[in-house]
Formats: C-alpha cells, sequence, structure tokens
C-alpha cells in the first residue's frame, strides 16, 4: 500500500473541500452573516491538508487497491472535515449531529437532524445543499480530473467511486470523462435554478433547491420541504429534473454527440422509465379517496415517486398519511434506486434488471437443462463474474441492512422506525416512515445509531466496497 500518496491525494481533496467552503461564507457575508465558522473550518482543513500535499514525495504508483483505500477514507475525512461551520457556528448541538448531517449531505441522502430549519443562517443552510451538488457527481470524479496535473493516474480513482456494476468511460481518458460529466451536471444544475427562478421562487431558494436536486439529496430550507412553496409550477419542474438526474450520464453524452438513438435503447432506461409510470400510474389510483381530482392525485403521485426513486428526498405532501399500498410501493423504490452512472443511490436498476434476468436463466435452465443461455444488457453478453458481483452486492446489501436494524433497533423504537430508518440510509433517500417520515427527522436517536446510520450513508454512496476494504487487513499491507 501506497501510503504516503494516498495521504497526499487525501489532502489535495481537503484542498478542493477548503475552496469550497469560501463559497457558503461568501454567502454569509452577503446575508449579514458571522463568516467565523467557516473561516475557522477553513484554516483547520488547511492545516491538516497543506502537511500530506507539500512536504510528501511519494512514488506514483497508484493501483485498484490505493484506489479504494483513497475513496473510504477521503470520504470519511470530508464529513468529520465538513461538519465543522455546524459544530463552530452552534446552531447544530454535539458535534455527532453535525457530522450526522454533513455526511448526509455529501452523500446525498438527505436524513437530517434538525427539528427547525428555517430559522438558521442562510450561509449555513447553503452549505448544506452545496454539500449535495458536491457529492452527487462525486468529490472523487472532481478530484480525478485535477490529478493528471500530479502525474498520477485517475482510473482506479474512478472506477472505486462510480456507481453501478459495469464501469465505463466516455471517452478513453478518465480525466476528460470526469470534465464532461461536471460540464452536464453543472449545465443541468443551472438550467433548473432558471426554471425555478421563473416560476415564481427567489435566486437563494432556487440555486440550493437546484443544488439539492441535482446532488438527489433532498435538503431544503424549509420545514416542510418543497410542499411549503404550494406550487404547482415550481413542483413540476423539480419532478422533471428529480428524474433528469436519476438517468445515467452516458444517456446525455450520447445525445450531445449525435447518438440519441444509441442512448435511448439502453435497457435499463427503458426499464426505469417504465418503472416510473407504472409507479405513478398505481400511486395515483391509490390515492383517488384522498384527494379531490385526478390531476392532484397525477401530481402528488409523481413527484414523491420521483424523489423517492431518483433517491432525492424532497416531499410535496406527508405520505405518512397515504394508504398502507402507496407508502409499500415507496419502500420499494427507495430499494431500487435510480441508474447507474447517475447521482442517484439505491441498488440501481441495470442490478435489479441483471437479478431478474439470471434469475430467468436459472428457471429456464430448469426446463432445458442442456441450453446454453446468456445474460445480456444492452444486447452485449454479461460476463459470470459480473453477474456473480451482482448477486454478491445485493445479498451483501441484505446482510447489512439487517444487521444495522438490529443495533439501531437497541434504541427502542418501532420496527418500521428502525428498518427503514436504516434502507433509507443505506439508499442514500432520507425520509423513511414513521419517525422518519417526511415530516419526522433523526434527532431522537442515540450517538451510537447516528454512527452506525452514518456509516450506512457512507457505505451506500460507495457501493461498499471501497469502505470494506478499509476493514480488510491485506489493505494495510505493504507489499
Amino acid at each position: 500500500m501506497n501510503f504516503k500518496l494516498v495521504l497526499r491525494i487525501t489532502g489535495f481533496t481537503l484542498l478542493i473541500e477548503a475552496g469550497a467552503m469560501l463559497i457558503p461564507m461568501g454567502v454569509a457575508l452577503l446575508h449579514g452573516e458571522s463568516p467565523i465558522p467557516f473561516l475557522s473550518a477553513i484554516l483547520l482543513v488547511l492545516a491538516a491538508a497543506c502537511v500530506p500535499v507539500f512536504f510528501l514525495k511519494p512514488k506514483t504508483d497508484f493501483f485498484a487497491r490505493e484506489g479504494f483505500f483513497t475513496v473510504g477514507l477521503i470520504w470519511v475525512l470530508f464529513g468529520v472535515f465538513g461538519a465543522l461551520p455546524f459544530w463552530f457556528s452552534g446552531q447544530f448541538g454535539p458535534y455527532i449531529d453535525c457530522f450526522f448531517e454533513t455526511i448526509s449531505g455529501f452523500t446525498t441522502t438527505g436524513a437530517t437532524i434538525l427539528t427547525s430549519i428555517e430559522g438558521l443562517p442562510m450561509g449555513l443552510l447553503f452549505w448544506r445543499s452545496f454539500t449535495h451538488w458536491l457529492g452527487g457527481m462525486g468529490v472523487l470524479i472532481l478530484t480525478a480530473a485535477l490529478l493528471p496535473f500530479l502525474g498520477i493516474s485517475s482510473n482506479f480513482l474512478i472506477r472505486a467511486e462510480s456507481p453501478g456494476p459495469v464501469k465505463s468511460k466516455l471517452v478513453p481518458r478518465a480525466s476528460q470523462s470526469s470534465k464532461i460529466l461536471y460540464t452536464i451536471y453543472l449545465g443541468l444544475t443551472v438550467l433548473e435554478a432558471l426554471c425555478l427562478r421563473i416560476a415564481g421562487m427567489n435566486w437563494y431558494d432556487s440555486i440550493t433547491h437546484a443544488m439539492s436536486t441535482a446532488g438527489t439529496g433532498g435538503f431544503s430550507d424549509r420545514n416542510t420541504s418543497v410542499g411549503a412553496f404550494g406550487s404547482p409550477a415550481v413542483e413540476i419542474i423539480i419532478t422533471v429534473f428529480m428524474l433528469l438526474f436519476s438517468v445515467n450520464f452516458t444517456v446525455y453524452f450520447l445525445i450531445l454527440t449525435g447518438k440519441a438513438k444509441q442512448a435511448l435503447k439502453s435497457d435499463e432506461l427503458r426499464f426505469f422509465l417504465t418503472m416510473v409510470a407504472i409507479s405513478i400510474a398505481a400511486i395515483a389510483w391509490n390515492l383517488r379517496d384522498i384527494y379531490a381530482s385526478v390531476g392532484e392525485c397525477v401530481r402528488y403521485a409523481a413527484f414523491q415517486v420521483a424523489s423517492i426513486v431518483s433517491t432525492t428526498g424532497f416531499s410535496s405532501a406527508n405520505y405518512e398519511l397515504w394508504p398502507e399500498f402507496s407508502k409499500v410501493l415507496l419502500v420499494v423504490l427507495t430499494f431500487i434506486g435510480a441508474c447507474a452512472g447517475s447521482t442517484g443511490g439505491g441498488i440501481k436498476c441495470s442490478r435489479i434488471l441483471i437479478l431478474i434476468r439470471s434469475a430467468h436463466r436459472e428457471v429456464s435452465s430448469i426446463v432445458h437443462p442442456r441450453a446454453v443461455s446468456v445474460v445480456r444488457l444492452d444486447g452485449a453478453p454479461l460476463s459470470e463474474r459480473t453477474l456473480h458481483t451482482t448477486q454478491c452486492y445485493f445479498i451483501i446489501n441484505l446482510f447489512l441492512v439487517f444487521g444495522m436494524a438490529v443495533v439501531v433497533g437497541l434504541d427502542n423504537f418501532s420496527f418500521t422506525t428502525t428498518l427503514t430508518a436504516v434502507i433509507t440510509c443505506i439508499s442514500n433517500v432520507g425520509p423513511g416512515l414513521d419517525m422518519v417520515g417526511p415530516m419526522g427527522n433523526f434527532a431522537a436517536f442515540s450517538v451510537l445509531s447516528k454512527l452506525v446510520l452514518s456509516f450506512a450513508m457512507i457505505l451506500g454512496r460507495l457501493e461498499m466496497y471501497p469502505i470494506l476494504v478499509l476493514f480488510s487487513s491485506s489493505a494495510w499491507k505493504r507489499s
């Protein structure tokens, strides 16, 4: 293990975090608020980052092991240092609450310990939403775009952080892929902010909600989330963009390069859109006795389905009061999540599609034991290793969910609260059911549970393996 290089890349990434804090500090100054919480945090981050960046001279050997280890370490440290503005402000309670809120932000989960949001300083609320935007595309994707300046290959870093069972690059050079991804990401974010401004939001609300949508995080500066605006136009815009950010960004790249037909042939995209359409229709039908018109049923169903399947976690209504069928379907969507290569979380539609086709092959092999069947995705055959990895991922995910639920169960909350809290955190959605529903929060959980749930959020965002590598003894060996 090349520890010196790992520390240098970590320090370099922390410098990016320190630079990012200058933006919310500027927002705080613009609104006449104290910049001290951000200034203090920036100085501490710089102190921690400068030593490995400027004084370590490691070899540039960087392989898969270093990639996974670096990604896991950086995401933990980003939460540790990113929590400092909240802690120094004195508005968020003990440090564990600040850490939980920050991890929720960077992992784009959106789970919160805050019981009242609207009275907080605007600079801090901007930092909350900005953590979503930074974490949405991936902090390490941004770092990877800059690593060639250090003479370091970024391939293994991107492979370790990129979501999905099948890794692919848009162009031959990984750093160029990173720049293309961030250009698309920034463009969609700006477009949404403009649309929300036209729909009647002020600039501050437009930008913070656009950043939260882009990262599919769900932090809002209102206690009742998007529902506080009471605007169908705002809800429609956010619904559309939540779904847009749920789609694999490769689709947009193909469209921009004149390959729209190839993009629309994506099996995962068609599966995702079909699932969304069926879910909206089913929930809208189930809500027919709650809302006055078909239009209202479709409006609220579409927003909440888009919010949950994209793992954003915004709410326009208290779906805790909806029929059980709708709530169960939303929990299922929480598990499935968005497309691979998007900013959304969950198991990912591509994995679900692979599991379904693998199961179909196994059933067919019972009927036709001598037949040779291949599982395909987008027309291309998948290797047995990919199928095995996908199945292992699903099984490990279930084991982790129930294992962490047992620990969180020590708080003695209801089964619904305990289980959905873990599911929503590891899927990076945010709201669950009961105490952690759309109008609830995670404030009442113990320190142990908050640590476990924070761990679940990081596991979900990095799809487990980079964090699990940190607990492998072989990762710590030098050879």
